[in-house]
């Protein structure tokens, strides 16, 4: 099934392929629930955030109350809407969703994202009943994304999850697949300031008809999407997922975060989604046959993310770090073997070649290399990173940068830490020595000053990763994360790229 499948023919009935471009960048939507009382209910909601979104299709608002909302007439019912619809967000009680449903597809929607929870999550019979008629509907010719879900957020088409009115409308290489509405937000959000762009973000919910299989393989042929991001709490075939994930990894890393795997954790997921936690150990094994690489928490997934997106298809077993501190360079070097990466000790000869820019006293250029202090100019940094890159053990350089010191000499010269702080003098070294000498490099930017007084070293720091991200550069909070997360890199095409090559 390829990303852009065939057009829908006029007749609207079932066929073979889901039409996911008109799921994703439809031009016209309508928004079943909206009221005129106004509120916040998750119509209303969805209507006002695709606006503040500029979604690029023409928004329809219906409820059988009619009236206005927002300057926009509300339809009576989706017949009176003149002319076909492509999409639809249903918030509406869930005993009225299967009928409004059948309407939708009645009026050609390729696809339907439903917003009401109220089905097979409950556990109840009733519940158990609705669902199975939405399953019902789908089969008769319209794709449904949920319920019990967020719903999509597309950036090229300002489409936006429930809560997303303030997301970018830039798009990147992500694509995020999610049963949790929560998670599926969370990352959009957390990816915002890290530096993550994304394809496609899919809250999927109880999954009564798209789901994980379907959406791996659709996200796989997808051009717009490089890496795969998973949120699962259980899976509708086994076999099927473990098929789908395999395929998919073979092409794209996938990153995958499984919830439920705790007793606790597993009665959590059981009355969110209706789905089953499973085994830690079975869940491992499937993952690691599979070659997906698998995360422990919301931000370590992000993480891995953001060194897919930015760092090349390589194995990096040789790395240099640099950095203004012994003790930065002893974690350097703790991670790394952590992480079965390597910090070979340089040649005397390089050595003695760094030794002479570094400034004295309390310098070393062993590898890990301490620069001894914070305020190296980035002059001088981009000269020890080209000079490191000349180990042809190293494959890659980490920069551990404690940018958050200049707040000490803003206040001593009476400045905005802001205005004293080489931001991006010290992005455009670090993206030309990558440039320049093909190997990647990884800032670490140790955030420590997080007091109310310090909100201007906040904005400066926001500011410094924009720079850094916006030129092709990844940038860890610590050490730590950033090792771990070219540990996956390394690991995933350490398992691929033999494959390929035989």
């Amino acid at each position: 099934m390829g990303a852009r499948a065939q057009a829908r023919p006029a007749s609207f009935g079932p066929v073979a392929a889901t039409d996911f471009e008109r799921i994703f960048h439809p031009r016209r939507m309508a928004i079943v629930g909206v009221s005129s009382e106004g509120g916040y209910g998750f119509a209303n909601g969805m209507l006002l955030a695709c606006r503040a979104m500029g979604f690029a299709g023409e928004i329809l608002p219906v409820n059988p109350k009619g009236g206005t909302f927002a300057g926009q007439t509300i339809f009576h019912s989706l017949e009176e809407i003149p002319g076909d619809i492509d999409f639809a967000v249903i918030a509406v009680p869930a005993p009225a969703v299967p009928d409004a449903l059948e309407a939708c597809r009645r009026r050609g929607a390729a696809g339907a994202e439903v917003l009401t929870a109220g089905f097979g999550e409950t556990g109840t019979p009733e519940g158990r009943v609705l669902e199975q008629q939405i399953r019902e509907v789908a089969a008769r010719g319209i794709r449904v994304v949920g319920p019990n879900c967020f719903g999509i957020y597309c950036p090229a088409s300002g489409l936006t999850l429930l809560p997303g009115a303030g997301l970018s409308r830039e798009t990147g290489p992500v694509g995020f697949l999610s049963q949790s509405g929560g998670m599926s937000i969370d990352l959009a959000h957390l990816g915002g300031w890290m530096g993550l762009r994304f394809s496609k973000v899919i809250s999927f919910g109880n999954g009564a008809d798209l789901r994980e299989a379907e959406l791996l393989r659709y996200l796989a042929d997808d051009p717009e999407t490089g890496v795969i991001a998973m949120y699962v709490e259980g899976v509708a075939d086994g076999s099927d997922f473990f098929q789908a994930i395999r395929e998919a990894a073979l092409r794209k890393p996938v990153v995958v975060l499984k919830g439920g795997l705790s007793e606790a954790g597993g009665r959590a997921v059981v009355g969110h989604t209706a789905s089953m936690g499973g085994s830690r150990a079975i869940w491992s094994g499937v993952l690691r046959q599979a070659n997906a690489t698998r995360v422990e928490s919301l931000e370590e997934l992000a993480q891995a993310c953001l060194a897919f997106s930015h760092l090349p298809a390589r194995v990096f077993r040789g790395i240099s770090a640099v950095g203004g501190g012994g003790a930065l360079g002893a974690a350097a070097g703790d991670a790394a073997e952590a992480c079965g990466i390597t910090l070979p000790a340089f040649s005397p000869d390089l050595r003695d070649r760094i030794e002479a820019i570094l400034p004295r006293p309390g310098s070393s250029a062993a590898n890990p290399i301490d620069v001894a202090n914070p305020f190296v100019p980035p002059a001088v940094l981009g000269q020890v990173l080209r000079l490191a890159a000349e180990d042809t053990r190293v494959g890659l350089q980490v920069l551990i940068s404690l940018l958050y010191h200049y707040k000490s000499q803003a206040r001593a010269v009476g400045v905005a830490v802001a205005d004293i702080t080489p931001c991006t003098e010290l992005a455009e070294t670090v993206a030309a020595a990558a440039a320049d000498t093909g190997k990647p490099v990884v800032m670490v930017l140790p955030d420590l000053m997080r007091g109310p007084e310090d909100l201007d070293l906040a904005g400066m720091m926001a500011g410094a990763r924009e720079e850094f991200t916006g030129r092709g550069v990844p940038v860890f909070g610590a050490i730590g994360e950033a090792l771990r997360a070219i540990g996956h890199v390394s690991a995933y095409y350490e398992r691929r790229l033999p494959r390929e090559e035989s």
